[in-house]
């Protein structure tokens, strides 16, 4: 119920019909368009803590503008007429009646959900007559029968829950023994049961003397509103946190690929000396378009018998999960690669360990063994590009043996194939993320037409260098690793 004029505050002018009627309409458009957003969120898996906290805000939004549309419409109205044949401070009685008539005493039903009917009241309490005006929408919000009357106001805390009647006590206190306005919240336990938050607003009522006659305020049922902070503000945190834990996880994987890759850096020769040893250089490159780390890996070594063994991979996945079984299977090709095995058994070993895992994926890897006194190259692949030989400023893929993906298949034989290699070749070993539309069967183009650079190189660490400034600021969908290969004379 409005407040009677104060003694010492003019009487405020009503705003233009017209102009409440274009903001409802405004209001009306506005909410349409935000509640059709929200209808297209429920389809949206819910397992998406992004999309969760998207359609919470929408439901914010819907409850906003439904409030503001229903305060819009009062203002339009304007105060409603008091009926003459009772009095102002006792509500019309909405008892639920049987099909003959008579009183059945149920309790008032709820307001429809998006209505503010029955979620907005009214109230004055005239401290020098003791006069109690409540309307009809307040006695709803209370779950409050018209026939028990309105509460006083040092009845009104006994239903708020205990933690919350020292704020409405000093409110109340400070509203009328100091002439402040009320603006606060609190929650009131219904008689059946039902927990309401309702916001509070009012004044203090002077008379000509300035002195506290009454106090009116108006108090609106905000629960769903809260409702709908509290869902916003549960998936803006379980955004918070899965952030963090992926941030957390990303820094682990990449301290645990780096942990894992070979510790060596700029270029490696191997054997260290004689004819037809290899100046070699790799360079890990992450994704341009994804933070995530995936189970690529790319490694040199030599062997007891004086050969050179090459190897990149990639395994499916990202993270933690996928790098470690990278270091499971780099750990088991450098083992096998030590004991003497050749890449076509090694891959049938690899492929029966990815299969036994205990975290089945499947992976792509491309194994080389280079014998430096005949200058022989025996590789194997297993679903993987085909390494790329230069040779007088032209390139060209090798013929790859056959060999399906790692894990895909049980038995499978893997084919070995052997190359002949020449002073000044360049060999250039990377993994699937290299390429720009990630097309395996398709040859490299782009790594391929820096031939002419790359045979102006001197070290393989300049070829490296030429590749990375090619393919460094790509949007790649993945991570990937290169290794470059140049046999000396």
């Amino acid at each position: 119920m409005p407040p009677p004029l104060s003694a010492d505050r003019p009487a405020p002018q009503p705003p233009a019909r017209d102009a409440v009627d274009a903001l409802i309409h405004r209001t009306r458009r506005l909410r349409g368009d935000v509640d059709a957003v929200r209808r297209d969120t429920v389809l949206i898996d819910e397992e998406d803590p992004q999309l969760r906290w998207q359609r919470a805000l929408c439901e914010l939004a819907v409850h906003h503008l439904d409030d503001l549309g229903a305060h819009l419409g009062q203002l339009r109205e304007g105060l409603p007429p008091r009926a003459p044949d009772r009095p102002a401070a006792v509500p019309a009685q909405k008892t639920m009646h049987d099909a003959h008539g008579k009183n059945t005493g149920a309790r008032y039903d709820e307001p429809k959900q998006g209505s503010l009917i029955g979620r907005v009241g009214s109230a004055e309490w005239n401290l020098l007559t003791d006069e109690i005006s409540w309307s009809e929408e307040l006695f709803q919000i209370f779950g409050r029968s018209p026939e028990a009357g309105p509460l006083p106001l040092d009845e009104l805390p006994s239903l708020l829950l205990p933690e919350d009647q020292p704020l409405l006590t000093a409110l109340v206190t400070g509203c009328l023994v100091d002439g402040k306005p009320i603006d606060g919240e609190f929650r009131i336990l219904r008689s059946d049961g039902r927990m309401r938050t309702l916001h509070m607003m009012g004044e203090p009522v002077l008379d000509s003397d300035g002195c506290t006659a009454s106090m009116w305020a108006v108090l609106r049922d905000v629960s769903r509103l809260r409702r709908g902070q509290q869902a916003v503000r549960r998936t803006h945190d379980t955004l918070r946190h899965r952030e963090h834990r992926a941030q957390a996880e990303h820094r682990l994987a990449v301290e645990f690929q780096e942990t894992v890759l070979p510790p060596w850096r700029g270029s490696l020769r191997l054997p260290p000396e004689g004819p037809g040893s290899l100046d070699i250089a790799a360079h890990h490159l992450p994704s341009g378009s994804s933070p995530l780390i995936g189970g690529d890996w790319y490694d040199a070594l030599a062997t007891p018998d004086g050969r050179t063994f090459l190897t990149v991979g990639d395994l499916t996945g990202h993270g933690i999960q996928a790098t470690s079984a990278m270091a499971m299977l780099l750990g088991a090709v450098r083992g096998m690669a030590m004991a003497g095995i050749e890449p076509g058994p090694l891959m049938g070993h690899l492929n029966q360990l990815l299969e036994s895992s205990l975290q089945p994926s499947l992976g792509s890897a491309t194994c080389c063994r280079v014998d430096p006194a005949t200058g022989t190259l025996a590789w194997a692949q297993a679903g993987h590009p085909a390494p790329l030989l230069f040779r007088d400023g032209e390139g060209w893929p090798l013929p790859a043996p056959d060999g399906v993906l790692l894990g895909a298949a049980s038995g499978v034989a893997y084919e070995q194939d052997e190359v002949h290699l020449l002073p000044g070749d360049v060999l250039l070993l990377h993994t699937d993320g290299l390429n720009r539309h990630r097309d395996r069967d398709a040859a490299p183009d782009a790594l391929l037409a820096l031939a002419p650079r790359l045979a102006q190189a001197r070290t393989a660490q300049e070829c490296l260098r030429t590749v990375v400034m090619e393919f460094g600021g790509t949007e790649r969908l993945d991570d990937a690793c290169v290794l470059v290969a140049r046999v000396g004379a």
